[in-house]
């Protein structure tokens, strides 16, 4: 049974978050054929503001946005239905973090100190550190200690406003390895209330057991574990480290393509040391994303913007690589090129949990809008995610994650860097986040 609503007809609502400074709906923009896609160019900056509004949802489902008294006037509250005035503060839809390497054991701080001595992040990675630490102490880790750590971080990711997560394989870099991480990805989707997306990355780096024969690995991947992650149906997604040094764009481009073949779409680690084709390969194979993307070549926006390949940048990571550049986020907005934001959630070169200072970098090292901050960590993260339709906006029919900032308006989101602006968080319509902290379920 529908709940629309008619003439005299009120709508039944068992949540109700009214009296908002501003409710950031990013309510639909259509495209040219009428199909709400994501936000691209200009439209970036339209985040559909509604000025002493309110959201009412019933079921974990929105059904109703717009100014307070109007909402009030539709809705007929459950008996049990929670009410929350946020008044003085900004609603917005929960943020979403398409890119990290959420699962793993042990730390990589020791890194700091070999870049503040000169080292490159490649130059790590080939003196057995980097991935491959990490790779070392996620094999010795159980299951059990994986999904531990996962839960630590997945709370630590919702009192910050993250309410759908991406979360990557790619440190067990073995047939077994590889499939435990994606059961332990599987597990956090079933024990936690952020929603988890899964990708297999076994081509992550090339383990120790096959240095120097990175085609043997490249094989390894393509005939042995992409069968059998199909097998247990543990990822939607499969994404290949497309560097100097790693895997070259003809490997990657196989890996994908085989991955593709099995059901599996394709994401890719584009262009972030160097410029080596990966944004043109993203857009040859028609990936859902491209990601990193700092030494994109001109040719390569383009192409991903004719392709409709989402750019997913991870400002964080040039941050803390001291790489000297970010993404150039406005040449690929300029191009028409849909652009999100994401963590990069790793040990070594992305150990941050909070989209909030994602959005702080992207102002600060991207010159971003704060508008097009947000759009790109809200409606076009879930674009890139292939989610688009459920999350990523305040509207009738979608789900009900919502994030509750302490501020009065959304300029001041993110405005200050190391500091956390939400209040409340809301997860398909329940309140799951209380001044900051998560709520014991």
């Amino acid at each position: 049974m529908t709940n629309r609503g008619g003439p005299g007809i009120r709508i039944r609502a068992d949540l109700l978050v009214e009296n908002a400074s501003e409710v950031i709906t990013l309510a639909a923009d259509p495209t040219e054929n009428g199909i709400p896609g994501p936000r691209t160019g200009s439209s970036m900056r339209n985040l559909g503001i509604i000025s002493d509004g309110s959201v009412a949802a019933f079921n974990g489902r929105i059904v109703a946005t717009g100014k307070s008294r109007e909402v009030r006037e539709k809705i007929e509250l459950a008996p049990n239905a929670e009410v929350i005035d946020a008044k003085g503060m900004v609603v917005l839809p929960g943020f979403v973090d398409s890119h990290t390497h959420l699962v793993f054991a042990g730390s990589r701080e020791q890194e700091f100190v070999q870049r503040a001595e000169g080292k490159t992040y490649l130059e790590i990675l080939e003196g057995g550190g980097g991935i491959l630490s990490t790779v070392r102490a996620t094999r010795e880790a159980s299951e059990s200690r994986l999904l531990a750590l996962g839960m630590k971080h997945l709370d630590i990711m919702m009192c910050h406003g993250t309410t759908t997560v991406e979360i990557k394989s790619g440190y067990g870099l073995s047939v077994d390895e590889e499939l435990k991480t994606l059961r332990v990805i599987r597990e956090l989707a079933k024990c936690h209330p952020v929603d988890v997306v899964s990708t297999f990355m076994g081509a992550h780096a090339v383990p120790p057991e096959y240095a120097g024969d990175t085609e043997g690995y490249v094989k390894h991947v393509i005939d042995d574990m992409l069968p059998r992650v199909k097998e247990e149906n543990l990822a939607e997604f499969c994404d290949v480290f497309c560097e100097r040094g790693v895997f070259s764009v003809g490997q990657s481009r196989r890996i994908l393509e085989a991955g593709l073949a099995l059901g599996l779409l394709p994401r890719i680690h584009a262009d972030e040391m160097g410029s080596l084709g990966g944004a043109e390969l993203a857009a040859e194979i028609g990936a859902v994303s491209a990601d990193h993307l700092p030494y994109a070549s001109e040719k390569g926006i383009r192409k991903m913007a004719e392709a409709g390949v989402t750019a997913t940048l991870l400002p964080v990571t040039s941050f803390t690589l001291g790489l000297g550049r970010y993404a150039d986020a406005k040449a690929f907005i300029s191009a028409g090129c849909p652009v999100a934001l994401a963590t990069d959630f790793n040990p070594g070169t992305g150990p941050t949990l909070s989209m909030q200072f994602v959005m702080n970098t992207a102002a600060l090292g991207m010159k971003l809008h704060p508008a097009e901050i947000i759009c790109a960590s809200t409606i076009n993260a879930a674009h890139g995610l292939m989610r688009g339709n459920l999350i990523g906006s305040l509207e009738t029919g979608k789900l009900a994650d919502m994030v509750i900032a302490d501020t009065d308006t959304y300029l001041k989101i993110p405005y200050q860097p190391g500091v956390n602006i939400v209040d409340k968080v809301i997860k398909r319509g329940r309140l799951v986040v209380n001044e900051g902290r998560r709520i014991a379920s």
